[in-house]
Parts: structure tokens; C-alpha cells; sequence
């Protein structure tokens, strides 16, 4: 772990709402978001108990392209800013988030998706192929696709139900509304400094790569992808939404929660030498949801990132491995982040492909509605956090989005 001064879980701030024991974004967090006021021009700030702290940048973008060395600079900058202590406060730099519109954190190029949770896999792989989930190449590389940039959105942004075409047993195809509208539960990941095109990242210089992480929900119409993705995979049933947080959780603040890979299963390969190294990072991130008769959210499940087959730097390693240029405020998803089934406290699953078994057994709600899958009206939050012994507690901000028709 590469620990400094910023971690020390003694340190307050002159913002007291920052110094609560539950704060999402204490000092020792300082995540960076874009945002405006009052439909005024974008800003760059960091989050800071229930504030943004306004800051000179003009954009993410060019941050992240500086390297993970001014990122971390700045961040020390700011966490000194911030502090208590402070004899000058720079309170007029200071915003309310209830006055504040977030925005999409970067200008996002590229966005690719990858399928890194081997008990996801494992899970879906047995519905379709119940004596043989995984195919042989699972366990060799890590499995993606190219995404559709242009329609990430940030946390909040309503999710309109697409249309596709849609084939049940021998009848031929229909153009109708997706039925079977599931969210997946991610973790995604920013690209800080680039790669020239056809110079491949090392694994041991990935993270040097890495800028920082937030919450991700790939929504899925599963209808429409049964159909679609042979050979070539999702299309038209992922590229209507990827709805992210807005707040992106740098690589430094993470440290403390940083381990080691999980040993993989006896028997299985050992990644290739360009894929071996990297670690894993202790996220808890769960899903709630409420229908529109509902008026709590409910806990649906409840996982753990550091659970993946395959960890960042492996994902950006592998992505870059042909020579393919990666380039700041690129957006990687990790694939829905799920567990192996469910344990005494929570459902460890990810989609609602998988809690309900496709659809055969039913989620019951509160107000006594089923669901298989999403319904319009349907509200779904991702939360995430990170918590160790010794260190503050840092949470990521919520990711939501509502279905309408």
C-alpha cells in the first residue's frame, strides 16, 4: 500500500459534516465530480461531507492525463486545504450538493465492458449450457466488449425501455419492447494516462494508468440479447444506457483497501506473464430498489469487488495488449460484481438474471408486487463503499436511475 499523510484516520476537516462517522466523503476520501450551478458553466470539484469544494481545474480529462503523480499531488493539496486547522478556509469556494447539478465526471471516448466475475459467469453459463457454463477461454483472458460511449449517463438521468427485435422458441422475430429489462450491478474505472497506439501497457505499469473508480448499472434487456449476441455479442440490448456515478474515487484514496488477488481455484491456469500481477480492491457495493407503490427502498443484494476473476490492472493490461491506445477519461466496467450465490445476510448476486433464475422465481416487494424483472416505475440505486480496521470508512456516492416507458 502507498500510504501518506491523507489517510491518517485521525485527520478532520473544517467542514464538519465531513467528520460524521458514516460520511460517504470524508477528508480522507476527496473523490472528484464536475458539476454547474444555477445552469452556469461545468465545474471541477471534490466532494467533502455534504459539499463540493470548487477547484481550479477546468477538466478531468486533462487532470487524468497528467498521471497519477499530479493527481496524487493535487489530492495532497487539497486534503491540507481542507483540514481543520486551516487559518484561512476557503469557504466561498465551497457549494451545498442540494444546489449543485452533477455531470457526467469526464468526456468519455471509449467504453468497454467486461465480463470479469467468474461467478457471474458461472451462473448465467449454467442456464444456457448447464453442464458446461464456462467456455474454454474464461479462465485464459479477460472477456469484453466495445461499449456505446455516447449514451452514458450520469447518476439520476431517467432510462427509457428500448425496443429490439425479440424471438421465442420456433417463431420468427418481433420489434417490440424489451420484457425482461435487468440492471448489473458494476464497479467502473477510469483511464488516466494514455498509451500510444501500438505500444502496449505492461501489467506492472496498469495502475500507473488508472485515475480512479465509480459506481456502474449496464442495463440490460435480456430479451433482446438472447437473440442478438451470436456471434458477435451485446449490441442494441446495452447500448441504450450505462447509467455511472457521478463521483470518481481516486486510485490514492483507495490504498488502504487494496489486497492481494484471490488465490485461484486449484486446477485452474495461472493468468499468462502479461497478465500476472496486480490486486484486488475490498469495494462493497450493493443494489436497493423501490417500485413506484413503494416508498422505501429495498436491499436486493449485497457483494464484494475483490471477489473478481480477473482485477483492474489484468482489464487495462489485456485491453492495451494489442497495441490498442487507451486515453484519458476512457471508461472501463468491471461486468456485474457477484458472489457465489447467497450467504446468512445477503442475496450475493448482481442482476435479476440471476436472483430470479431467469425469471422462474419471482422477487417478492413489500407491497406484495412480484418481480422477474424491471417494471416502469421501477427505481434501482447502486451504493458502494470501503471499510478496514484502522482507517475512516469511504463511500462512493449513489447511482440511480429510474425506468420509464
Amino acid at each position: 500500500m502507498k500510504l501518506d499523510e491523507t489517510h491518517d484516520p485521525a485527520l478532520e476537516s473544517w467542514v464538519e459534516s465531513a467528520n460524521e462517522r458514516y460520511a460517504e466523503f470524508p477528508i480522507q476520501n476527496l473523490p472528484f465530480g464536475r458539476f454547474r450551478r444555477s445552469g452556469g458553466p461545468p465545474r471541477i470539484g471534490v466532494a467533502i461531507g455534504d459539499q463540493v469544494f470548487e477547484i481550479e481545474e477546468t477538466s478531468l480529462n486533462a487532470l487524468a492525463a497528467r498521471g497519477r503523480r499530479a493527481a496524487t499531488q493535487l489530492r495532497l493539496e487539497l486534503s491540507r486545504e481542507l483540514r481543520r486547522g486551516n487559518p484561512n478556509p476557503p469557504i466561498d469556494r465551497l457549494h451545498p450538493m442540494t444546489e449543485c447539478e452533477m455531470l457526467l465526471p469526464f468526456d468519455i471516448g471509449d467504453y468497454t465492458d467486461f465480463y470479469a466475475s467468474i461467478h457471474h459467469a458461472t451462473s448465467v453459463g449454467k442456464m444456457m449450457r448447464p453442464d458446461n457454463p464456462l467456455l474454454p477461454n474464461y479462465k485464459w483472458v479477460p472477456i469484453g466488449y466495445h461499449g456505446r460511449a455516447s449514451s452514458v449517463v450520469v447518476s439520476g438521468t431517467p432510462v427509457h425501455r428500448p425496443s429490439g427485435q425479440i424471438q421465442q422458441g420456433s417463431d420468427a422475430p418481433v420489434f417490440a419492447p424489451s420484457r425482461q429489462l435487468d440492471y448489473e450491478c458494476e464497479v467502473g474505472f477510469f483511464i488516466g494516462s494514455g498509451n500510444a497506439l501500438g505500444e502496449p501497457i505492461p501489467i506492472a505499469e496498469a495502475e500507473d494508468h488508472l485515475f480512479g473508480f465509480c459506481l456502474l448499472n449496464d442495463w440490460s434487456a435480456r430479451d433482446i440479447q438472447r437473440w442478438e449476441y451470436q456471434p458477435l455479442g451485446p449490441f442494441l440490448a446495452k447500448s441504450f444506457a450505462t447509467t455511472i456515478s457521478p463521483w470518481v474515487v481516486t486510485l490514492d484514496a483507495l490504498e488502504p483497501f487494496r489486497k492481494p488477488t484471490a488465490a485461484r481455484p486449484e486446477g485452474d491456469p495461472a493468468p499468462l506473464p502479461h497478465l500476472t500481477g496486480g490486486d484486488a480492491f475490498d469495494i462493497t457495493v450493493e443494489v436497493w430498489m423501490r417500485s413506484a407503490k413503494m416508498e422505501r427502498l429495498i436491499r436486493l443484494s449485497q457483494t464484494w469487488f475483490d471477489q473478481m476473476y480477473w482485477n483492474p490492472a489484468q482489464m487495462i493490461a489485456h485491453h492495451a495488449s494489442n497495441g490498442c491506445n487507451l486515453r484519458p477519461g476512457d471508461l472501463l466496467g468491471s461486468g456485474t460484481v457477484s458472489g457465489p450465490g447467497r450467504n446468512a445476510l445477503a442475496d450475493e448476486r448482481g442482476c435479476l438474471l440471476e436472483i430470479t433464475q431467469r425469471g422462474t422465481e419471482p422477487v417478492e416487494l413489500p407491497t406484495g408486487e412480484k418481480r422477474t424483472f424491471l417494471e416502469d416505475g421501477d427505481e434501482v440505486h447502486l451504493r458502494g463503499y470501503c471499510e478496514r480496521d484502522g482507517f475512516r470508512r469511504i463511500g462512493f456516492g449513489g447511482c440511480r436511475g429510474t425506468l420509464v416507458p
